[in-house]
């Protein structure tokens, strides 16, 4: 149909329409703009095809990383785990692998995310309360005590003290005897959005990016299939970011390290291999599908353009999804598991690499085992029960998918080229430019729910006026008091001579150039602490305050 015949036509629905809807109104994305009751050819026009869409596995990968999909492999199926002491998470673990798991993903409590010692008086009250307390390599050995760490992969949600996480793991494996280049895995290392989103930062951000580019080129060379960095959307989405703004932001993160390890030397084609991200799930699905493959598109061509990756490896976008923990209500807790089955959904349909379902009751507490399991039950009946990984990006050529995938691009684009114009990332960290930005839009989002505008079931419509309580897991207060004497009995009986020797060690790399990786594996193999090897190097790097 002639181009000027199809746009009198949809002029002519549009106004049907309009007098249909009346004043019925659409809610805005979380973005700030409005979804069109209809779309059409002309809200996605298909002239330069190969370069917006293209073929799976090949530029610029907007359906999909690779050429089969899950035609070939299912994502993994990696659910987030870690509570109390070692010894209880590694309980939970073999279960989920027993399950059907098949990947690990660990959560830390606070005073490891931070570098701090369980017997330490700023971790009173926090230990194994969000995640596992992990002190030293003994803790670890426990954790993953009976794991084959060369048949599974491991992803551990940390950052600021990754480079100490990552040495401990590394040293179990060698305990195990399982060499480097067996192991697969990731480690999350994205410290830029701790300043922005999470809190969990401990050094300023110029020796934090060092940490993390010793952290790429000691892995570059000794473990060539781990993933350096997850670079991470999820909590940004998390603090009220939109999802123009999750990926605007991330990718601004992403560039960041990406300039800091070409500025060490590195080669972009080699590091950007290992280069993974970690996106939400939110409840829109259509608007979620089009942000995954929007943002495979546009960071292929930042990494061709901006950065000139000719390695196809370096320029795909692989990533890790979790389904939004901010949507989950107390109110109503069942409702949760059909919220975290369109979320999962979302994913898949994106084309994730891997996937974590969250559990119906983490708006109360951490999951149980029961709940645990329905979650990762939900993967597998959207795997093996609903069709959608029989085809690859069955979504694509959607009129609605491909103009909303075009918008996301565009918008994230301008973002990102308002905040490098301004004096790019870290500037616009330390202004307070992004967190503001985020404040913005989740206080919007905010008031839209308490208008009544933006409907929330359960929460400001179709309420119950009593509901069913729901087990919910409680961390027992005496594990927090094993755990302290646990350690304190490692640190009477280890060689602390070796002890100080290695922390030494740590602290003149520290000083030089030299990387920090090899000394700190050497500290761990000692079993200096988590909190010993930070505190040298906070009186090297210092530590960051928020403004």
């Amino acid at each position: 149909m002639p181009r000027e015949k199809e746009l009198s036509r949809k002029a002519s629905f549009r106004q049907k329409l309009d007098k249909q809807l009346k004043d019925k109104k659409t809610l805005p994305s979380t973005s700030g703009y409005e979804f069109q009751p209809l779309y059409t050819p002309e809200d996605a026009p298909g002239a330069d095809y190969e370069e917006r869409l293209g073929y799976p596995g090949e530029f610029p990968f907007t359906r999909g990383v690779q050429a089969s999909m899950y035609r070939g492999r299912f994502w993994t199926m990696r659910q987030y785990a870690g509570f109390g002491t070692a010894s209880e998470s590694n309980e939970r673990y073999r279960y989920l692998i027993e399950k059907g798991q098949t990947g690990l993903s660990v959560a830390f409590d606070l005073p490891t995310q931070m570098g701090y010692d369980s017997d330490d008086p700023v971790s009173a009250g926090e230990v194994g309360k969000v995640g596992v307390a992990v002190d030293s390599l003994e803790d670890m050995e426990v954790l993953l005590k009976g794991i084959p760490l060369d048949k599974v992969s491991t992803s551990m949600t940390i950052n600021s003290t990754a480079f100490v996480l990552l040495s401990l793991y590394l040293a179990v494996a060698e305990k195990q005897g399982v060499p480097f280049s067996s192991l697969s895995g990731t480690i999350q290392n994205d410290i830029l959005k701790e300043y922005i989103a999470r809190g969990t930062y401990v050094f300023p951000p110029k020796p934090s990016l060092r940490l993390i580019t010793d952290i790429f080129e000691f892995a570059g060379g000794n473990v060539p299939k781990w993933n350096t960095i997850s670079i991470s959307g999820y909590h940004i989405r998390e603090a009220g970011a939109s999802a123009v703004q999750e990926i605007a932001f991330t990718f601004l993160n992403g560039m960041t390290y990406v300039r800091a390890a070409m500025d060490a030397g590195l080669e972009v084609d080699a590091f950007g291999e290992r280069l993974s991200f970690f996106f939400n799930a939110h409840n829109n699905l259509l608007e979620e599908v089009a942000k995954f493959r929007a943002a495979r598109r546009l960071w292929a061509k930042i990494m061709r353009d901006k950065f000139n990756a000719v390695n196809p490896k370096a320029q795909m976008l692989r990533f890790h999804t979790q389904t939004a923990g901010c949507t989950l209500t107390a109110q109503q807790p069942e409702v949760n598991v059909a919220r975290v089955t369109l979320q999962a959904l979302a994913a898949v349909l994106g084309g994730t690499q891997s996937l974590h379902t969250n559990s119906k009751d983490e708006a109360l507490g951490l999951p149980t085992m029961e709940s645990a399991t329905v979650a990762l039950r939900t993967q597998q009946a959207i795997a093996f029960e609903s069709g959608v990984t029989d085809m690859i990006d069955p979504l694509g050529g959607s009129y609605a998918i491909e103009a909303l995938t075009d918008r996301i691009e565009s918008e994230a684009m301008r973002i990102i080229e308002e905040i490098e114009a301004g004096g790019g990332m870290v500037d616009a960290i330390e202004k307070g430019i992004v967190q503001r930005q985020i404040e913005d839009s989740s206080y919007s989002y905010q008031k839209e729910i308490e208008a009544g505008e933006r409907i929330i079931v359960g929460v400001n419509s179709f309420s119950e006026s009593s509901e069913t309580p729901i087990p919910v897991l409680r961390i027992d207060p005496k594990l927090e008091t094993e755990q302290v004497g646990r350690l304190r009995d490692l640190k009477a009986r280890r060689d602390n001579a070796a002890v100080s020797r290695a922390l030494a060690n740590v602290k003149a790399a520290a000083e030089s150039s030299d990387n920090i990786m090899p000394p700190t594996l050497e500290a761990v193999k000692a079993y200096a602490t988590i909190g010993e090897i930070v505190g040298t190097l906070r009186d090297v790097f210092g530590v960051f305050r928020a403004g």
